[in-house]
Order: structure tokens, then sequence, then C-alpha cells
């Protein structure tokens, strides 16, 4: 897992957000919607809490076996050590069922983020076991970061991110907001709010940026609860579709209009685990989509 260097300055905004969006339609469809139903209540602060007198090797043991057991890892076994590294920790992947997990030697004295780096390495054992990979490693690590934010533990990642005058602080490949926006995802499809977890400012702010852009894919066309521009815009283009059969979609929206032997459809992402869903142009309908099973309000 990549840190940023005291100092260095953090990446803001939503460059990975393409690759953040597969990365939940892979999990869901590696998992089933009631597979990632079983993790539906995060890691508690308290499974994770790291006191400056705790003894550094037994609590970090703690912690992993408490973020094994919510990943549903009942049979790993993690080995936690400390040396100087670039990274901020690292994951030998085997057959298990003992891993070896080495943290950067900075956190035998910031040990309040232990329970992020663990986050995130332990995530690297539960994808390696699932079979579930992107080819890249950049990508692969987005994947492992939506994955941990996604299950519950991820909060921990983004509560390590701190930002001052003097020092700067972030864990993983996600930018802050990325992780709010996966963090809110997850607040929408289980009822659950992070926010009181926070114990950074600057996590809480990233945070509601992500819920805002999270907000955002519940109100896009052809989803009822659209807003009075996106729907003008929609069926504008809805009727150039019409009179125009066969043009390519516009790349700028998120629907896409496709003429078939049953007439006009609409295909657009479900907003909550981004596989694509098509429906006929009839005007309003509820459907259901068939990978998460999220029922949707739609006027097509």
């Amino acid at each position: 897992m990549t840190n940023s260097p005291p100092g260095a300055p953090v990446a803001h905004g939503f460059p990975h957000l393409d690759t953040v969006r597969s990365a939940i339609t892979a999990l869901y469809r590696r998992l089933s919607a009631d597979g990632v139903r079983t993790y539906a209540t995060s890691l508690a602060p308290v499974d994770a809490a790291f006191a400056d007198e705790d003894d550094l090797h037994l609590g970090a043991q703690r912690v992993a076996r408490s973020l094994v057991q919510h990943l549903r890892l009942p049979d790993a076994r993690m080995i936690v050590g400390f040396r100087a590294m670039e990274h901020a920790a690292s994951v030998e992947l085997t057959a298990g069922p003992e891993y070896f997990i080495e943290l950067n030697d900075r956190f035998r004295t910031h040990r309040r983020d232990i329970g992020a780096a663990l986050a995130h390495e332990i995530t690297h054992v539960l994808l390696h076991r699932l079979g579930l990979e992107f080819p890249g490693t950049r990508a692969n690590e987005i994947l492992t970061d939506t994955t941990t934010a996604y299950l519950g533990t991820g909060w921990l990642l983004l509560d390590a991110f701190r930002e001052d005058a003097t020092s700067r602080q972030k864990l993983g490949y996600l930018t802050p907001e990325e992780f709010g926006y996966v963090l809110a995802k997850r607040a929408f499809a289980f009822d659950e709010d992070p926010s009181p977890w926070f114990t950074s400012p600057q996590a809480y702010t990233a945070y509601t940026k992500g819920r805002q852009r999270a907000l955002d894919d519940l109100r896009r066309p052809p989803l009822t609860a659209a807003g009075w521009a996106g729907r003008r815009r929609y069926a504008k283009d809805r009727r150039y579709a019409q009179d125009h059969p066969g043009t390519a979609p516009d790349p700028s929206v998120p629907y896409a209009f496709e003429t078939g032997a049953d007439g006009l459809r609409v295909s657009f992402p479900c907003p909550t685990c981004h596989q694509r869903i098509r429906l006929p142009v009839r005007g309003r309908v509820s459907a259901r989509c068939g990978l998460c099973r999220t029922r949707l309000e739609c006027d097509t």
C-alpha cells in the first residue's frame, strides 16, 4: 500500500472514478448481492482502537484478528511485523493459512493508523482468496481500496488522511474524495452513516464531497429523481434517437439509446452497483437491477 511522503501534495478529486465503479460492479458479481449484504455492518471503531500504552505487537495482532473476523476470513492467520520500507505496508500472498504483513516502521509511533494499514493488506488477502483482481498494479490497488471501503473497513483509510500547515498524510491509492464516494455508496446501500467515526476533520470534509458525487448518481435520468435540467436533456436526446435510429451514443451522458425488434430501449448504469440496465422506452416504470437487486423508479 502506498502512502504520501510527509509534506508531499495530496491528490484530490475523482480521477479514478471509472475504475472505482468497475470495482463495485466486480465485487457484486463475485460475491452476489446476498454476499455483499453480509458486510452490512462496518467494523466498529473500538475494534481498531490502538492506545499508545498498548503493546505494539500484541495490539497489532489484536486489530488484525478483528479485521480477519470482519472480512470473513476465519481460517487466515496474520503475522504482523515492522521494518523500514518505502511503502506503508505490504503482504505476502500465499496459499495460507498464514500471511505475513509488514508495516512501515513509522507505525511504531503512529499507532492510531495501524488499523488502516492492516485493513488494506487483509483485503488483499480476501481478494486473493476470491480470485478477484484487475490487470495492472494501479487498477488492482484501486480495486483493493474500493473493496476495503465498500465492505466496511475502509473508513479507517479515509480517517488516516490528515492535512495541516506543516504536514500531510494519506494512505492508499484513492483520493480522499474517492474514499468518501465509496463510503457514501455503501452508506446508501446499507443505511449506515460513517461520519461520526471520523477523528480527522479533513476526512469528514472529503466524505461530504464524495457523498455529493454519490448523490449525483441517484439523480440522473432516466431515474425519476433526476432534476429538471437532466430530464429536459433526456427528453431531447430521446426524441433525437427516435428520429435518427442507429446514432452512436453521446459519451457525455450516462444513458444510451438503441433500437431493437421491440422498439427503442435505453441503457444506463445502476446507481448502486453500476451494472448497466436496459429498459424499453415506455414512460414510467419500476425496475429491479438483476445484479444488486436495487429497485429503481424510472421515467424512460
